[in-house]
């Protein structure tokens, strides 16, 4: 099977439709299939992979590539590449990684072009329930993948601190939250356990810091919280291993929320917010609290603090509910997909 990947970001981009385009691509031309990938993305590293990736691609380019194809995959609705499938009909299949529409909820020109060809597609992928939901597309549920080979518990690290919060430094994220959240957790432990030291480690960068800085001074939380800017790779493995427990208090709905895996795969119980897709992604290995109540967070995180059989249960669940985001098992589901649609 000749498969064209559409990808508007790959390497050495770094996001989540970069890596899943990375890790679909690796997997399908592993399995015997011929692959191709069209992404905007440039490369001045020039590296080679196990198949041709067409960077910067002019019309001709993106024709030919449809004609070659025998299906096309879209890894997220991507109009600038897409465009030949208006002429050229091959089947085609489309994955969703993220809300299509405006911040606001509404509906723009691109979100109504995307959802039209969405309905027109062979077949439609959600990475989440929550996306299927929003959609209102029939859609097969596919969650997205983790790196089992990078994201790992590495046995020979103490895990010598509590809290870590990993994201851009924007308001959505929820950062501000996790150091009010410390706060108030510091407070509350000098009445009933003073003996406990919290700590915050903040892994990120973003036009928030500088704010945040100011309110970790405000707060006198200089000895607990700590920023590290942005770590990748083993680096951010490591942190992540010397850490119990993972905030993620999205103010926002997070369409999936993959570094729920990826901390949970280290070792870290994520604490998350029960907004959009992330209570699938956090599934039995974490807590969930109501997003935007502060009051909501402190209590778990005191809770998962002190309650050792709560922290060893959610432990426990982690091992299967990371078996089902392997990513050779979720890309043999896309293949599947795309093969069936192939054939229809």
């Amino acid at each position: 099977m000749k498969i064209l990947i559409l990808s508007h970001y790959f390497f050495p981009s770094i996001g989540g439709i970069e890596v899943t385009s990375e890790l679909f691509a690796d997997h399908f031309a592993k399995k015997g299939h011929l692959v191709k990938v069209l992404t905007w993305s440039k490369d001045p590293t020039a590296k080679v992979f196990g198949y041709e990736v067409i960077r910067d691609p002019g019309p001709k380019k993106v024709i030919k590539a449809y004609l070659w194809a025998d299906i096309i995959f879209e890894n997220n609705p991507c109009l600038r590449l897409a465009w030949p499938g208006l002429f050229i009909r091959k089947p085609f299949v489309i994955s969703i990684h993220t809300w299509i529409s405006r911040s606001d909820g509404n509906l723009g020109i691109q979100d109504r072009l995307k959802i039209w060809r969405l309905k027109r597609s062979s077949k439609t992928i959600a990475a989440s329930n929550a996306l299927k939901r929003k959609t209102g597309l029939d859609s097969i549920v596919i969650p997205n993948p983790y790196r089992k080979d990078l994201f790992k518990i590495l046995p020979q690290t103490q895990r010598v601190k509590q809290y870590i919060f990993l994201g851009r430094l924007v308001s959505d994220k929820g950062a501000e939250m996790a150091i009010m959240a410390i706060a108030h957790l510091k407070e509350l432990l000098l009445t009933i356990k003073p003996d406990i030291r919290i700590n915050l480690t903040i892994v990120g960068e973003g036009p928030q810091r500088t704010s945040l800085e100011k309110l970790v001074k405000e707060l006198q939380l200089e000895r607990e919280v700590e920023f590290t800017g942005t770590l990748l790779g083993e680096k951010l493995v490591f942190s992540l291993n010397q850490h119990r427990f993972i905030l993620i208090p999205s103010v926002w709905e997070e369409p999936f929320g993959l570094i729920a895996l990826e901390g949970m795969a280290c070792g870290c119980i994520p604490i998350a917010s029960n907004g959009g897709g992330l209570p699938e992604a956090v599934g039995p290995g974490g807590v969930l609290f109501q997003r935007g109540d502060m009051g909501d967070l402190v209590n778990h995180m005191q809770k998962l603090l002190q309650d050792p059989l709560q922290e060893a249960k959610c432990r426990n669940a982690a091992p299967a509910h990371l078996a089902a985001h392997h990513s050779s098992f979720i890309a043999e589901r896309y293949l599947d997909v795309l093969t069936k649609a192939v054939n229809a």
